[in-house]
């Protein structure tokens, strides 16, 4: 017989405290760009911008705080919708909120971190580290034991929240354009990644048997049985990757397309002065 579901918060105070930290000094920042008379706050500090920022927060508290971390702990499919909001969508959301003149205190930090980095810095690392993290913690031996070790765990979500942010951080940095210069590098960029893990995802879609313990063992929720569980959970990453892939590029696109206007209306403000 199905068993209901455990819906409670699990309100670790660790997240609560980094997201309200982090959202604390974003906001301070914001508030003092949009009231310097040297800055443009439509352009520097755009209210979308904040919603941006303010979003990755309230996603990151919704997968590691809410319900959501209590289903995680009960269904496969649940726990990879956890890790997907990590590896994607807070930091792209959090980066996107993100402006040059935001960042200007930390510009040169950054800058001199990456320069520090070398080939680290590099966005073949990035990709490398990326799917590294994702194939590595999907070992069967590795996923369950971190269910079973909350530290281990806790270092599991780190390194997806870690990885993603470098990832995306190549592709939607204000201050860092490297891949946005050449056509095709950002198609490259991202295919490379989201193919590489999305045959993971139709790996466990397809898996002949349950290949994780510690949900096999697991009070059947909502009916699902742990192969059903398993599939949706392989599923929701393959369909992931290539939704968020998809939506990237043409965010991409749209915005080349917009610098190539803006780059031709300079050239011809020079020709004619």
């Amino acid at each position: 017989m199905p068993m209901r579901p455990n819906l409670s918060w699990t309100l670790d105070p660790v997240p609560i405290i980094a997201a309200a930290g982090v959202g604390a000094a974003y906001l301070r920042r914001f508030m003092r760009v949009r009231r310097s008379p040297a800055t443009r706050a439509a352009a520097d500090a755009p209210a979308w911008r904040l919603a941006c920022f303010a979003g990755a927060l309230l996603l990151a508290l919704g997968a590691l705080v809410s319900p959501l971390d209590s289903l995680a702990d009960q269904l496969f499919c649940m726990h990879m919708l956890q890790h997907v909001l990590l590896l994607d969508l807070v930091p792209i959301l959090a980066i996107v909120g993100l402006t040059k003149v935001l960042l200007r205190p930390l510009t040169r930090a950054v800058r001199g971190v990456e320069r520090r980095a070398g080939p680290l810095a590099e966005p073949a690392f990035a990709v490398a580290l990326y799917v590294a993290v994702i194939w590595a913690w999907h070992i069967p031996a590795a996923y369950d034991f971190a269910l079973r070790h909350p530290v281990v765990h806790a270092l599991e979500h780190a390194s997806f929240l870690a990885a993603g942010s470098l990832y995306w951080w190549h592709l939607l940095s204000p201050i860092r354009s490297r891949l946005r210069r050449g056509g095709m590098a950002p198609v490259l960029y991202m295919s490379s990644t989201k193919l590489l893990v999305g045959a993971l995802g139709m790996g466990l879609a397809f898996a002949p048997s349950t290949l994780y313990s510690f949900y096999s063992d697991q009070a059947r929720v909502w009916g699902l049985s742990a192969s059903d569980d398993q599939a949706l959970a392989g599923i929701l990453m393959a369909v992931e990757q290539s939704v968020v892939m998809g939506l990237a590029l043409v965010v991409l696109f749209i915005g080349a397309l917009g610098e190539s206007e803006r780059e031709q209306r300079r050239r011809e403000r020079y020709e004619t002065a």
